[in-house]
């Protein structure tokens, strides 16, 4: 049967309650328009072939309350004169919302707009254009329009968030709620408390002028002979007479190689005679990379190269970049190209990826997009992961690459100097 039932009706109402309509309607100056639901009624053959069907369904709708019914005369031929539904309403919003079981909640949003106005006016477009999200934090609100008028006391107050002096308030509800915050500070706040630069919750503090968790790198020291402190400047020993040579630097033990932490700002501001940096994804890669003169190896990053691009020596130095032969490897590969356009892939080719056949692995979700930063070889490598020419969802992760390629591969690099 597929004439409407009152679960139907129920149904249609639901979807007006979901899109908001509802709940605009509720706290609305304008009158309520008496709401006509559509209905699919029986026809003619359904009432010589299945009467009972429709007597039944005629009792249903008119049990319901509380539907307004529009009937219609009919004079069937075989069953006699007959009333059968033509229209179905909803005259009030009241009954509107009695009908899907909504008067309590719509109670709660009126209380929630009435506290809105009187105290931020401004975010009542918020509550406009998002109603059911509104409703759905209305516990919550009193907490978040306090965040809003002490941001308005404090504009791009330069603290942490959990220095924030709001009772009930703490650093975990903010950053739970950074989207809904945004938008609504983004209302209430004026334009000059914005960084409009700043986008997305990732960037909610830089956003709003809070301080944020310094980045930091990682990075160790190639080379025994570099200075080790922030500023120091190369001593007369790193002379090019004095560089050392293949089988000293072989004969250093990787402990004596400093392994440094450093805030973003701290390694802009280093000072050091380097000459090549090498960037790895792997950890156990970067601790054991093998000494090289005018060299030092940062930890990576994956995706976001921000703080490391601050540092604007690393543009004078020889950058390569050591990733896995995936295609993640290489979209990280072709952003970090967009900071450092200079940037060298390094055993990420089709060579090193055929030998290490043994290793392969499968790589989850693969990225398919056009890349256009990559070099031909790389893009060729790229092409054949994405495409999966060799295998599907094929990579190689860089640990299980064996480790003497990179020493024959650092020992071409050494002779080239």
């Amino acid at each position: 049967m597929s004439w409407t039932t009152p679960a139907d009706l129920r149904a249609q109402v639901q979807r007006l309650w979901e899109r908001g309509e509802l709940l605009r309607a509720a706290v609305s100056d304008s009158s309520w328009v008496p709401l006509r639901l559509n209905l699919k009624a029986p026809s003619a053959a359904d009432l010589s072939e299945r009467f009972e069907a429709v007597r039944d369904w005629v009792r249903a709708l008119a049990d319901t309350a509380p539907l307004r019914i529009e009937w219609r005369d009919w004079n069937h031929r075989v069953q006699g004169a007959q009333r059968l539904p033509a229209a179905i309403w909803l005259d009030t919003l009241h009954e509107a919302l009695a009908f899907i079981g909504k008067l309590r909640q719509a109670q709660g949003f009126r209380a929630l707009w009435k506290q809105t106005a009187s105290a931020q006016p401004a975010l009542l477009a918020y509550l406009s254009r998002r109603p059911i999200q509104a409703l759905e934090l209305i516990e919550r609100w009193p907490r978040l329009l306090a965040v809003v008028a002490w941001l308005q006391a404090h504009p791009r107050p330069g603290v942490y968030l959990r220095q924030l002096d709001v009772p009930g308030v703490d650093s975990k509800f903010i950053e739970a709620h950074r989207g809904v915050l945004t938008e609504l500070l983004d209302a209430a706040l004026p334009p000059e408390a914005i960084d409009s630069q700043a986008s997305g919750v990732a960037q909610f503090t830089r956003r709003f002028g809070f301080l944020d968790k310094p980045v930091r790198i990682r990075f160790r020291l190639l080379d025994p002979a570099l200075p080790s402190l922030p500023g120091c400047q190369a001593p007369a020993a790193l002379a090019p007479a004095a560089v050392p040579s293949p089988a000293a630097l072989a004969a250093v033990p990787l402990a004596a190689l400093p392994d440094i932490t450093l805030d973003a700002a701290s390694f802009a501001a280093l000072a050091l005679p380097v000459e090549r940096v090498f960037i790895t994804e792997n950890e156990t890669n970067f601790l054991a990379f093998p000494a090289l003169p005018r060299a030092l190896v940062v930890f990576g990053a994956g995706y976001g190269w921000e703080a490391l691009a601050r540092a604007a020596w690393l543009q004078r130095c020889q950058l390569h970049y050591w990733g896995d032969i995936d295609t993640h490897g290489f979209a990280i590969l072709d952003q970090l190209r967009g900071q450092f356009p200079h940037a060298a892939s390094m055993l990420m080719d089709m060579d090193t990826l055929l030998a290490h056949r043994a290793h392969w692995g499968a790589e989850p979700e693969p990225v398919r997009h056009d890349l256009p930063r990559l070099t031909p070889a790389e893009a060729a490598v790229y092409n054949a992961l994405r495409f999966d020419q060799l295998e599907p969802r094929l990579r190689l992760e860089q640990e299980r690459v064996g480790f003497g390629c990179l020493r024959a591969l650092l020992a071409r690099m050494r002779a080239q100097t």
